[in-house]
């Protein structure tokens, strides 16, 4: 079940994290530390404003997805 929401662009909440099961959200978990890392790796040039904003924003909306996948494993 994790998988579907990394397919399609979603931002995972509360809500929508309540129908996986315990093991699924922590396949989720390490499903979007894995993405972040990767786009960590990933170093733009230092000329290139767009592509240092694109990174920006990705970062900032996967670790934003991964809080609210660990609040929702640790407020249970």
């Amino acid at each position: 079940m994790a998988a579907k929401c990394l397919a399609v662009p979603c931002s995972p909440s509360a809500a929508t994290l309540r129908g996986f099961l315990p093991a699924e959200r922590q396949a989720l978990k390490v499903e979007l530390e894995k993405q972040l890392r990767n786009v960590r790796a990933e170093v733009p040039p230092q000329d290139d404003a767009l592509a240092q904003q694109s990174r920006n924003h990705k970062i900032g909306r996967l670790t934003s997805a991964l809080q609210v996948v660990n609040n929702q494993m640790f407020s249970r």
